[in-house]
């Protein structure tokens, strides 16, 4: 079975001008998909907000958040430089 590769970034994560906290969550994995959606700012419910990116991708824009990708499904963070929160959040398995 192959690991996931993608999850769903903010435009801002992708171009790289996100602005901190950078926030994170975490519903199973599916297919293709490691089930992670990570954004700076307001989280928007446009349909485009999300797009599928690499996690190697990712990780190379986004190294210093590289350790909170092995959070389980059902996880969520807020991290900035100097600041971490992770929490449970079980709703995000009811998907």
């Amino acid at each position: 079975m192959t690991q996931p590769v993608l999850l769903g970034a903010s435009r801002s994560v992708i171009d790289g001008s996100a602005e901190w906290p950078m926030h994170g969550l975490r519903h199973p994995a599916e297919g293709q998909t490691s089930g992670w959606y990570v954004w700076s700012g307001e989280l928007s419910d446009a349909d485009d907000f999300f797009q599928p990116w690499h996690l190697e991708h990712f990780l190379e824009r986004w190294r210093e958040l590289a350790h909170l990708l092995d959070l389980p499904p059902g996880s969520r963070f807020l991290f900035a430089p100097g600041h971490e929160d992770i929490w449970e959040d079980h709703t995000l398995l009811d998907v």
